[in-house]
């Protein structure tokens, strides 16, 4: 699975529009809306490289209200529950 962390500008004025209608793009899944120097957060998990350009390029880039994007693709996941369940394996 491929994962990418898309940051989007938006429209002011149309962050929740704009924010619905990536959420419902395939490959999405789940948008932020946050303070700092974006507005949106969008999460893309998809099979292929291929399925990310269209998922990006060709789909969340032309949402209306979305102004520009940053994406970066992520090479591996950390997390401490993931430690935290692996040292449970077999206490219960």
């Amino acid at each position: 699975m491929i994962t990418a962390f898309v940051l989007v500008h938006a429209d002011a004025d149309r962050i929740p529009e704009t924010a619905q209608a990536i959420a419902d793009l395939d490959g999405v899944a789940e948008v932020y809306s946050c303070a700092g120097d974006v507005d949106l957060v969008a999460v893309v998990r998809v099979r292929e490289h291929e399925q990310l350009a269209d998922a990006i390029a060709g789909g969340l880039s032309k949402v209306e209200g979305v102004q520009s994007t940053t994406t970066h693709i992520a090479f591996r996941s950390y997390s401490s529950r993931d430690e935290a369940s692996a040292f449970a394996v077999g206490l219960d």
